[in-house]
């Protein structure tokens, strides 16, 4: 059986922590940021968990 690829789109948008788990940016911050609270910049700066019910999906496009 062939090696499976690394899907390198979600690659860029989501890291496997040493535990295991998958985290990922928050959206919504690129652009617009002027008119928006340093509180809300401030939280844009730090990774949440992935949702438990994208995990499988996102598990098959991050094999190892």
């Amino acid at each position: 059986m062939p090696k499976l690829k690394t899907h390198k789109g979600a690659a860029k948008r989501f890291k496997v922590t040493g535990s295991g788990k998958l985290v990922r940016m928050k959206g919504l911050r690129s652009h617009l940021r002027r008119k928006k609270s340093n509180k809300v910049k401030r939280q844009f700066s730090s990774t949440i968990p992935v949702s438990s019910a994208d995990v499988p999906r996102l598990k098959k496009l991050l094999p190892k």
